[in-house]
């Protein structure tokens, strides 16, 4: 006897070699032998084994499927039965194994109720099912001339309209980004490279900003409305006239110098800091904007402010203009000595703006020994010499030590310079002892005084923020609290604020009991650092532009560690898999294979070593 049975959702014939109650032994056409359950055999047959499935299902693949659910009525029924209603007699073992075939091929048409029992699915119902199957024919179709366009590197139509969600927060299940990953596969292409070369991502640049907005600027870059108070106008006016040193871009003049001749012999060092804290207070809709964005965002050819411009112009330090300030006085003997200090709540009148790009020809390291001609040459030298003595004091002072270089860059229409500024030239010596005082004596001030402060510390080598004044091993100073970037700054705003309280012997508006100043403080330590981050990221892309803005196919680059280099020029940092084992600060030359600025990407290749005497490798950062 043979027969017509299911196995694991599969129909398959055997022949029966033993039955006992509820199971039978049976073997396969191939010959092999196994054990089944009775209850699984649909149909027995004494017709040929072999040729009998093969038979069925070309037989099942003629039956009619819409006809079938005709025939079957409403209640549940058995498929020998249907067969029989099909057929019009009563069916063959091969028709009725091939209706058994059809009705199991066909679950939108026919549910399942039991072994060889089914149940004809409701019109509407499969009305309904049709109608997904065939709209998922459509979309399939849709997706595949999709992909055809995106594997040419064309845009499909509509794409567009969903160019941000596409990019940034893709819905995976979308028909859209569906064929984007199919294209990426079917091409071996990153889906963002596929995005890239079919125009959705318009640039690269305006890809890595708009990742970063989304991330931390979800609600857009615009200030919401607030109201604007009154400056104190009852501020007495300093006598010094004072200048301020920043790079041609600055536009928040944080901080400004002044330096006269006292009666006595000595003279009088001026640290003015603008006083933003006077107006943006506490626990309004300004502190709230501070309190979001917390830090200006500084990126090569943009910057995204800490607070609107109409708040930072009636502050910052300009030219020709009487500003409020935070004023730190020293007095030095003419050995450099500080004899004594004086905070200053007062109106200043600033008399210049010098930029680093016009300054330095006039004030540099081989412009020192005699007047070159500036009208600001002796107090700037003055200055300079008073900062080498706090450098001195701090312990941080060694002439051997090769200069860490800075990069500025400018970017006009597209176009970008990177110009390199040595950290420890005269002019950046001078601005960045001067902070550094400031920073460390006001930090002491509100340690001495016990009001709460942010500090900056170091300690073992970590550097982190904390409401306590600790060292800054790093800096060689005993606290270290900003205060002299409040324009751009939170941190330095509060720490501002808690100052002019001092000052005015008034409540300060944070204690260390109450627990705003870490809130505050953890939240500035995150967004700050992820800021930098991206700071680093665009001046990063800015490196690879201008390297394919000047057409370049070979650079020169200094061994960093093991295969990692840095390109000379600029500070781009990048590994180097064929690059032999060399010393660090070994010069190379490196033949530029491939850049990418979506993906951000330098693939070089090792030439030859330049130079075998190796360089000095300086990695600081010095935090003002």
């Amino acid at each position: 006897m043979n027969i017509f049975y299911e196995e694991e959702g599969h129909f398959k014939v055997a022949t029966v070699m033993a039955e006992t109650p509820g199971s039978m032994q049976v073997e396969s056409p191939t010959g092999k032998r196994s054990k089944i359950k009775s209850a699984n055999v649909l149909l027995n047959f004494d017709a040929a084994l072999n040729g009998f499935m093969e038979a069925a299902t070309q037989e099942a693949d003629k039956l009619e499927i819409d006809f079938l659910w005709e025939c079957c009525g409403e209640p549940e029924f058995g498929f020998e039965a249907l067969a029989q209603e099909y057929y019009g007699k009563k069916p063959s073992p091969i028709e009725a194994a091939a209706t058994a075939i059809r009705l199991h091929s066909a679950p939108m048409y026919f549910y399942r109720k039991g072994k060889g029992r089914y149940k004809a699915a409701p019109a509407e119902t499969l009305k309904l099912a049709l109608a997904a199957v065939e709209r998922k024919k459509l979309q399939a179709e849709q997706m595949a001339a999709w992909v055809v366009k995106l594997n040419n590197k064309q845009l499909p139509e509509g794409f567009s309209s969903k160019a941000d969600s596409l990019i940034y927060s893709p819905n995976k299940n979308s028909l859209e980004w569906k064929a984007i990953d199919e294209a990426a596969q079917t091409s071996g292409r990153l889906a963002l490279t596929v995005m890239f070369e079919c125009g959705l991502i318009a640039n690269a640049h305006d890809y890595h900003l708009g990742a970063f907005l989304r991330e931390m600027f979800s609600e857009g870059t615009d200030f919401p409305e607030f109201d604007f108070p009154d400056i104190p106008s009852d501020l007495a006016l300093a006598k010094v006239e004072c200048f301020s040193i920043d790079d041609a871009t600055t536009t928040e003049i944080d901080d400004a110098f002044s330096l006269e001749n006292l009666a006595n012999g000595n003279m009088r060092v001026g640290i003015h800091i603008a006083a933003p804290a006077l107006a943006v207070l506490p626990e309004t809709p300004l502190d709230a904007i501070v309190l979001s964005r917390l830090s200006t965002v500084y990126m090569p050819g943009n910057k995204i402010t800490m607070l609107p411009e109409t708040v930072v112009k009636p502050f910052s330090l300009d030219a020709g203009e009487i500003k409020p300030a935070l004023s730190l006085y020293v007095e030095i003997t003419p050995e450099f000595e500080i004899v004594s200090t004086e905070t200053k709540l007062e109106k200043i009148k600033v008399a210049d703006n010098l930029r680093h790009d016009e300054l330095e020809p006039f004030f540099n390291e081989n412009t020192l020994a005699e007047d070159s001609g500036h009208d600001y040459w002796a107090r700037l030298k003055t200055l300079f010499e008073f900062a080498e003595c706090l450098e001195k004091a701090r312990g941080k002072a060694d002439p051997n030590r090769a200069p860490q270089i800075d990069y500025n860059f400018y970017v006009n229409d597209g176009i970008v310079s990177i110009v390199p500024r040595g950290r420890g030239s005269p002019m950046d010596k001078l601005v960045a002892e001067l902070m550094i005082y400031a920073n460390s004596h006001w930090g002491g001030l509100l340690k001495e005084v016990n009001i709460a402060g942010i500090y900056r510390a170091q300690t073992g080598g970590k550097v982190f923020m904390t409401s306590s004044a600790e060292p800054h091993q790093g800096l060689g100073v005993a606290q270290y609290a900003w205060c002299t970037s409040p324009l751009r700054r939170a941190v330095d705003l509060i720490n501002q604020r808690q100052l002019i309280a001092m000052l005015d012997a008034a409540p300060a508006p944070y204690n260390a009991q109450d627990g705003k100043l870490n809130v505050i403080m953890r939240n500035f330590d995150q967004t700050y650092n992820a800021y930098s981050e991206f700071q680093t990221r665009m001046e990063r892309y800015w490196c690879l532009r201008y390297l394919i803005q000047e057409k370049l196919t070979e650079v020169t680059a200094t061994v960093w560690r093991e295969n990692l280099v840095r390109i000379d020029g600029m500070f781009y940092i990048t590994k180097v898999p064929s690059l032999p084992e060399l010393k660090v600060g070994t010069k190379v030359s490196l033949e530029i294979k491939h850049i990418d600025t979506l993906l951000m990407e330098l693939n070089c290749k090792f030439k030859a070593v330049i130079e075998t005497e190796p360089v000095a490798i300086v990695e600081e950062d010095v935090e003002i």
